[in-house]
């Protein structure tokens, strides 16, 4: 399950640099801005991935 997720962050993060690149090219902010939730959606996705991951390996050896 994690090669999926790790495609799909790296296909996140190459849209927030396209993104903040028009908006350096432009001199927009809200491409700028754009850009940067996308890079921290991609880097919340994968922190709250591994702490699920650590809280399921938790949850299935107490028992």
């Amino acid at each position: 399950m994690l090669i999926p997720i790790l495609i799909f962050d790296v296909a996140l993060v190459a849209w927030s640099l396209h993104l903040m690149q028009e908006a350096v090219d432009n001199q927009e902010f809200s491409l700028m801005l754009a850009g940067t939730l996308v890079a921290l959606a991609a880097a919340a996705m994968l922190v709250v991935y591994f702490l699920m991951g650590h809280c399921l390996t938790y949850l299935t050896n107490i028992s």
